[in-house]
């Protein structure tokens, strides 16, 4: 009997390996689909099975994927990130197996068209609109009113993202976008929209289940560089439940409610608004933390819907999980970071996950890459976790030398 094969398109460089190691408990062979494995380094450590191919081409993967079928049983294709999961959608439908519909994945990977649908549909989003050059961006700022959140319209990990306060911080960032500083895959088109503020919340969905809502905690202003994440948000079941009537609205305005969606929002004083539909999971530490607060494994669970196998959304136990992101401060040389060990061996701490060693360089950029790592931490009390988590940090140390300019 042949093999049953999980193939990824593109893995992620931190939410990969979670991926890899759930297919290979359920008795799958991974393989990675990618333009340039190497990038994933754990591939190498696991040594799993690995094909070269231009991800960006979908002829060329259906030409893999049909090598493949004569060694393999084909259980699943997925992906990972937003970049290649129509694309995984649309090898799903050419082998005739379970998947996303491409073309609700690829219109809700464009936030202004996703804006569009939401907002014909009477889910509550920012006010905006669309840019493709300085002058536009100025006066959709102008129309909408500052300060406002300007970033492109396809994108992720918070990259591009700036809240404009004033009309210099504007016409810096227009600058930044559009001068080849920032790499844009087609044409510009930037998303400049209303600043809706307050407490941030995240709704994990599998299908049209609300599995769990977190919240979390972002870095100074102007970026959104998440400090802390919470599973459960402290929230109301009365604001709970407003949440997970709102994403399911979502889902239906945008063709959504296969799989996967992570759903961001803001509470403000109109209650909860809208800021992204994500049509795939969230990123590390988000399926870790479910786990340790549910029992639930998300990404596994995933991998379920995927092969057509039956799949269990109950929760085991209810906890609180949290993670702190440990952020640079700083651009230069990582010399070092002490004290992980100790930290690890502080009663309720999960993990300790570092993305950089020393000598690497650190070069900040106002979004997910600027991440080192995280402690991960639960109990069965906010209080708890929240004083577990302190003491692990106050372990941890680094040093960061500034690169000399010359």
């Amino acid at each position: 009997m042949a093999r049953r094969a999980f193939i990824l398109v593109e893995g992620g460089a931190r939410t990969g390996m979670l991926y890899v190691e759930a297919a290979q408990r359920l008795g799958l062979h991974p393989i990675m689909m990618s333009a340039d494995p190497a990038q994933y380094d754990y591939l190498a450590a696991q040594n799993i099975e690995t094909i070269r191919v231009d991800t960006g081409n979908l002829d060329a993967l259906i030409r893999e994927c049909s090598r493949l079928r004569a060694t393999y049983d084909i259980a699943g294709i997925t992906s990972v990130g937003d970049l290649f999961y129509a694309t995984a959608g649309n090898l799903c439908r050419c082998f005739d197996l379970p998947g996303p519909d491409p073309a609700s994945v690829e219109r809700c990977c464009d936030k202004f068209t996703q804006r569009q649908l939401l907002a014909q549909a009477g889910v509550p989003v920012p006010a905006y609109r669309v840019a493709a050059n300085a002058a536009d961006i100025e006066s959709s700022a102008a129309v909408i009113g500052l300060p406002v959140i300007v970033k492109p319209a396809v994108g992720s990990g918070s990259r591009g993202v700036r809240l404009c306060r004033d009309n210099e911080e504007l016409a810096e960032h227009a600058a930044y976008l559009l001068d080849g500083n920032y790499i844009w895959g087609s044409s510009p088109r930037i998303l400049v929209e209303e600043f809706a503020d307050g407490p941030y919340y995240c709704a994990d969905i599998m299908g049209k289940e609300v599995v769990a809502i977190s919240a979390a905690d972002s870095g100074p202003s102007p970026h959104f560089v998440f400090r802390e994440l919470t599973y459960p948000a402290p929230l109301t079941e009365d604001e709970c439940s407003c949440i997970a009537d709102v994403s399911l609205s979502c889902l239906r305005a945008l063709g959504l409610g296969w799989g996967p969606t992570c759903i961001e929002f803001r509470w403000t004083s109109h209650g909860p608004v809208v800021i992204e539909v994500n049509p795939r999971l969230g990123g590390a530490p988000g399926p870790q933390l479910v786990q340790l607060a549910y029992g639930i494994d998300i990404v596994t669970e995933h991998i379920k819907i995927v092969i057509g196998d039956k799949w269990d959304l109950r929760r085991r136990h209810s906890h609180v999980s949290a993670a702190r992101i440990l952020v640079a401060d700083r651009d230069g040389t990582l010399d070092w970071i002490k004290g992980v060990s100790e930290a690890a061996a502080v009663p309720g701490v999960s993990e300790v996950k570092l993305y950089v060693g020393p000598k690497a360089s650190i070069v900040t950029k106002g979004d997910l890459r600027d991440w080192m790592g995280y402690v991960a931490v639960a109990s069965p009390s906010f209080a708890e976790t929240e004083a577990i988590l302190e003491r692990a940090v106050e372990f941890l140390s680094w040093s960061i030398t500034p690169d000399t300019v010359t």
